[in-house]
């Protein structure tokens, strides 16, 4: 049987740290600290649940992050 897969690390960052931000700001921000994903979501968008290690998420309101959260 073959091993189960280690996943890389993530960035020992703190997804609150980047509510308030501009987004285009946090995205740059985010990238520069070790995320190999970031995504700008509008408020209510339908996505899947799945956790993807080195993934940021951005919930963007009025072009500021109102929510961020890892997977």
């Amino acid at each position: 049987m073959a091993p189960i897969p280690t996943p890389p690390p993530e960035p020992q960052d703190s997804p609150e740290g980047y509510v308030g931000l501009e987004a285009g700001e946090a995205e740059r921000l985010a990238r520069a600290r070790g995320w190999s994903t970031v995504r700008s979501l509008a408020p209510g968008t339908v996505v899947t649940m799945e956790y993807r290690y080195g993934r940021l998420n951005f919930e963007v309101e009025g072009g500021r992050v109102a929510r961020a959260w890892k997977g």
